[in-house]
């Protein structure tokens, strides 16, 4: 079944997701199950009660995210039958692929296109996030995200074997040619006509610290969750993981970013925003 419905891997994902009466997504375990290579779902059944437990241990309501449903499944000559399934949410897939044989490679792009969207539906969500009115609060705000886990990506490069200077700057290429359709920083700086001296990350908008933000948080996890040994293949991570955000960017009709603005430089923002403070204080 795996074979035959990956013409497309970044996308066989979607093409199995359904929607409800109310108009929600959710995925049928059934589908779920032969899409991910097993063939027999009492085997799959196992893998659920997994991902169950540990959505009861992160202090989710696990209605929500795996309810009983039945399910159209083929029985050959163009015949279905309805069978007693599971109707699993977004969050529901990504904790399954994570507890599923990540030996398979389907299992592992799961593991990475499930990450990356539940990432996004994450800092969507995020309080701190929501309270922000302007654009600089949230420029400000993914700055020091981004600053924050490039210090935990290098920290699961090095674990990787990616240790010297130049190579961690090939390592963190790898992870820009993927979301930046080939480009790297390099060639970023020259498509977005930025001075060799400037910083890349101080002149991204919101929306483009974002994409990169998750980027970098999908690959310290997915070079940790799969233990990840050498230069090459620790590259060949962030990179994958760098196209599968640009891959979900393009799903939902976002801008490339290659193509976003650049914004001025978030350091004068941060001064600015210290000098207010201080006006106030001798107020």
């Amino acid at each position: 079944m795996a074979n035959e419905i990956i013409k497309d891997e970044r996308t066989i994902f979607e093409q199995i997701k359904e929607i409800d009466e109310d108009g929600n997504e959710f995925w049928g375990a059934r589908k779920f199950s032969k899409v991910l290579d097993y063939g027999e779902f009492r085997s799959f059944v196992a893998v659920i009660e997994r991902a169950i437990e540990a959505c009861k241990n992160s202090g989710q309501n696990v209605e929500e995210h795996f309810a009983a449903f039945t399910e159209s499944v083929p029985i050959g000559s163009g015949a279905e039958r309805w069978m007693e399934s599971v109707k699993l949410s977004r969050y529901a897939c990504y904790l399954i692929v994570q507890n599923a044989d990540s030996k398979k490679e389907i299992v592992a792009q799961g593991q990475t296109y499930f990450a990356v969207q539940t990432r996004l539906q994450e800092v969507q969500q995020m309080d701190a996030y929501d309270r922000l009115g302007t654009e600089e609060e949230k420029r400000l705000f993914l700055r020091r995200e981004m600053a924050e886990h490039n210090k935990q990506l290098a920290e699961a490069a090095r674990g990787a074997g990616v240790v010297e200077p130049l190579d961690y700057a090939i390592f963190q290429n790898h992870g820009y040619m993927g979301l930046y359709d080939g480009l790297d920083q390099k060639g970023i700086h020259r498509k977005k006509g930025l001075k060799k001296s400037q910083k890349i990350l101080d002149h991204m908008g919101s929306t483009e610290l974002a994409a990169n933000l998750f980027r970098a948080t999908q690959t310290e996890e997915k070079l940790k969750r799969e233990n990840t040994k050498g230069k090459v293949k620790a590259n060949q991570t962030h990179f994958e993981v760098g196209n599968e955000v640009r891959a979900t960017i393009k799903k939902i009709g976002g801008t490339m970013p290659e193509d976003l603005p650049v914004a001025d430089s978030i350091k004068k923002i941060g001064k600015a925003k210290e000098t207010k403070k201080l006006g106030k204080k001798k107020g």
